[in-house]
This record gives C-alpha cells, structure tokens and sequence, in this order.
C-alpha cells in the first residue's frame, strides 16, 4: 500500500499573471460566515433508487422482486457510488477560491477518473462544517470522510502532531521544518492510523506571523496585547499565561468579529490567510518574526479509505501527494506575496533586528519545559530536537 510522502523539494510555481489573478481574488474573498450545509446528492442519489422503483413497477415487476431490490439497494453504505466509487465528503478552513482549495477540486477529478474505480470528492470549505474540532468529530460519526486540517485539529486525533508546529521558533528555516517533517511524519502517519485516520498529505502555510491592532516589536508589546489562541487546548492558554501572555481562546471563524469588537487585539497566522479573511484590515501592524510554520495534513476515515478497491490506492495517495505538493508551494509563495499586497493597503511591517530577534529567543526558551510533555509529548519534543541538531551539524541548507 502505498504512503504518503513528505512535503519538500522545488515545484513549479503557478504562472506570475495567475498568482496576481489569484492574489485579487483571495482579496475578494473576504470571511464567510459558517452556514449549515444540506447533503444534497445524497438526497438525490435517494431519490434515484426511489424512481428506479417507481419504473420497475411501471414494468410490472412483482412486490417480491421489488421488496428484494430494495433491500439490495439500502444495504449499500451510503458512502459507495455505484459498484466501485467511493463519495468522500471534506471539511476544510480553506476559503473556496483560493488555490489550496483549486489543488482538492483538481485531486477530486484524479480521483473521479481512476479507472479502477477511485472516490468522488465533495469539498466543504470556509469552515461550513465548523471548527477543526467539530469536522474531526463529524469524521468520527460518519457525517464527513476526509479533512484538510492543521496540527490544531490533527492533535484532537493524536497530539504527537504538535511537534510540527507548537514548538515556537525552533525552526530557523523552511529547510530545518522540511527535513523534520520528512523523518517525523512516518511515525505520525502510523499514529494517526491507529487512531482510524489515513493520511493523504502533509503540507504546510509557510510561515505564522503576527498581526496586531497596535504595533508590536518585542516580547513586552505582546504581552500587553489579547492574543488570540486556538480553543481547545487548556494547557497551551496556561503556558501562556505562565509567560505573562493574555490568551484569548476562541474558534478560527471568530477572528475577525473579534478582533472588531477587541476581545482579541492580536493573531498569529499566516499573511496569506490574513489577506484572505481581510484581519489586515482591522489588526494594520505585521511583525516580520517567524514564529511557527502552520503545518497539517489532509487525512481520510480508515473506514473510508478501506472501501477504496486495493488497487486504486496507489493512485489516490499519488494524486493528492501531487496535490499537497501544489498546496505547500503556492501557500508559501502567497504568503509572500500577499505582504506586499497589503503593504499597498496599508499593513505596516514591523522589522526584528537580531537583538530583538535574541530578545524573542530568550522568551520562547522559558516555556519550552512547559510545552515538553504538557502540549508536545515528551518522544517527540526530543526527536525534532535530535533531527534539528543533526540537520544543523551536517551543514545542510
């Protein structure tokens, strides 16, 4: 069976017309509110096996015969299409539009065109099926088949996923975050399996920055501010605290809202989603600090994926690797891109000079002990050390 490799190496970019195209686009996207989303071809493929009966007996077939292919016809999980296809419904943040949603539709028609029978992909974007929480628990009940979901949902399954992500600063470049993932992700593939979910993907945002209503230079600046913190995660808001920090938690969807009204004053995430979902607008100062990347993964019910025939596996996993490659890829160039488009629209960029940037070190230091064993677990906090250390003494770039 084949695994899912890791995200690295170069990929061609999207042409320079169609990244501003998209850039213009994502401006327009703006935050869509989280609406309640109706099964439609479900119902359909329904009402398909009822006005297949309806014409069996126009044709005069008998009651057993008919009672007989109903039954046949309800047995099939609602999750198989046909004798081969397999429905796989999506949960993702990701706004329709943008390019990491483009990069599923595209890996959704792979997908469709397997010709031994592969899935048929429905993308639910915008965070129409709730917080990465909710979609993991829609996951767990059947509701939804597959999620593209950061570390934040990733660690409702298993939190051995954190070492891609809640370690502050630890990776000093894209490089150092591209060589752990590549020696780290096995043994999360292997545990998130064991928790009933396949992983597709890995790929990450490029870089989280923050973005604040006031500007912030240095450790104290944010301090003063309401940060904002992902909710669900008690331990992580503690640590924050213990730091002198002011956590805020709350759910992606209540950024914006929040940052109107000031409950929160300050995000970390990265600039392209800031474009995206216009936080510039109302939180003007980017601080140029690499804090974390944004790392995830698009993962699939172990339920789901063993419906998919054997030999159509191999295939799968190979489009959507295609795909979290494109995704991580123009993700990280976006974000680029997008400071400068909203440098052009007032975003006022914050430089770190190495003695701010010691400044910051110093700070995320005194909580590493803190994240050790209460976020991160213990195993894999002491692996991305020894694989950065021994990346660091090879000399690799």
């Amino acid at each position: 069976m084949a695994r899912a490799r890791s995200i690295g190496g170069p990929v061609t970019g999207v042409p320079k017309q169609t990244r501003k195209k998209r850039l213009m686009m994502m401006e327009r996207i703006g935050r869509r509110r989280t609406r309640g989303i109706g099964f439609h071809r479900a119902e359909r493929a329904d009402m398909s096996v009822q006005k297949r009966i309806a014409a069996a007996m126009g044709h005069g077939l008998s009651g057993a015969t008919l009672i007989l292919g109903l039954l046949i016809a309800l047995a099939v999980p609602g999750e198989v299409l046909g004798a081969r296809a397999v429905r796989v419904r999506l949960g993702t943040l990701a706004p329709k539009g943008s390019s990491s949603f483009m990069h599923l539709q595209e890996m959704g028609q792979a997908w469709k065109d397997i010709s031994t029978g592969g899935a048929q992909l429905t993308t639910y974007a915008d965070g129409t099926m709730g917080g990465e929480a909710d979609m993991v628990r829609r996951m767990r009940i059947g509701q939804l088949q597959a999620g593209l979901l950061t570390t934040v949902g990733l660690a409702e399954i298993d939190p051995a996923v954190t070492g891609l992500q809640y370690l502050p600063m630890i990776f000093r470049s894209l490089d150092e975050v591209d060589y752990v993932g590549r020696k780290l992700q096995p043994l999360l593939e292997e545990r998130l399996e064991a928790k009933g979910f396949k992983v597709l993907f890995w790929g990450d945002a490029g870089w989280v920055r923050f973005f604040t209503k006031e500007p912030v230079v240095v450790p104290d600046d944010l301090r003063k501010s309401k940060l904002f913190v992902w909710a669900g995660n008690a331990d992580a808001v503690s640590i924050f605290k213990s730091a002198g920090f002011n956590p805020v938690p709350l759910e992606t969807v209540d950024i914006l809202p929040n940052l109107q009204t000031g409950l929160i004053t300050a995000v970390p995430m990265p600039p392209f989603i800031a474009l995206a979902s216009q936080v510039d607008s109302v939180a003007p100062y980017m601080l140029d600090l690499n804090w974390a990347p944004l790392a995830g993964a698009l993962v699939m019910t172990k339920d789901t994926w063993d419906k998919i025939p054997a030999e159509s596996q191999g295939a799968i996993v190979k489009a959507a690797v295609e795909a979290g490659r494109k995704v991580t890829a123009d993700n990280r160039k976006e974000s680029d891109e997008a400071v400068e488009a909203m440098k052009k629209r007032g975003l006022k960029v914050q430089s770190v000079s190495p003695e701010v940037e010691a400044q910051w070190r110093v700070a995320v230091d005194g909580v590493y002990p803190s994240i050790r064993g209460r976020i991160v677990p213990e195993d894999i906090f002491d692996k991305v050390v020894s694989l950065l250390k021994e990346f660091r003494e090879s000399g690799a770039r």
